[in-house]
């Protein structure tokens, strides 16, 4: 008899994110050209969290080229494209987030003046992994 398992909306997103990122690490490592894309809204930080500790512990510099995701690991570097205008900017993962349901990326100031949605707040995004977190090690 198999097993059932039931869960919730919440866990099987975080399960599915979970389940793609396995999947392109592995295929990553065969030298396939494949990686972890994602599309959804991308927002920005508001200029309240300048200077403000990050999930990562750095602080957050809106001059900068950095983006909160909410799976990725620190110190991704990350393809963000506006779609309605084909934009693209590159940000390193330093933050978690973002925090509003639908919503995949927050780029900093600087990358959204770049990507154009500063005006729009909120616009339909491309996420595109192009370089893996450095392996960190322990002492």
């Amino acid at each position: 008899m198999a097993a059932t398992f039931t869960f919730r909306a919440s866990t099987r997103a975080h399960l599915a994110a979970l389940a793609l990122l396995l999947l392109s690490l592995l295929t990553g490592c065969g030298g396939s050209k494949s990686a972890f894309t994602q599309s959804g809204q991308g927002s920005y930080y508001a200029d309240k969290f300048n200077g403000r500790p990050t999930a990562s512990g750095a602080p957050y510099r809106p001059g900068k080229m950095t983006a909160a995701h909410n799976t990725l690991p620190f110190g991704t570097k990350i393809k963000v494209t506006n779609v309605k205008n084909g934009r693209s900017v590159k940000v390193t993962v330093n933050d978690r987030g973002p925090h509003v349901k639908g919503r995949i990326v927050d780029v900093s100031r600087k990358a959204a003046r770049k990507l154009d949605l500063v005006d729009a707040g909120v616009v339909p995004v491309q996420l595109k992994v192009v370089k893996a977190a450095p392996a960190t090690t322990k002492r």
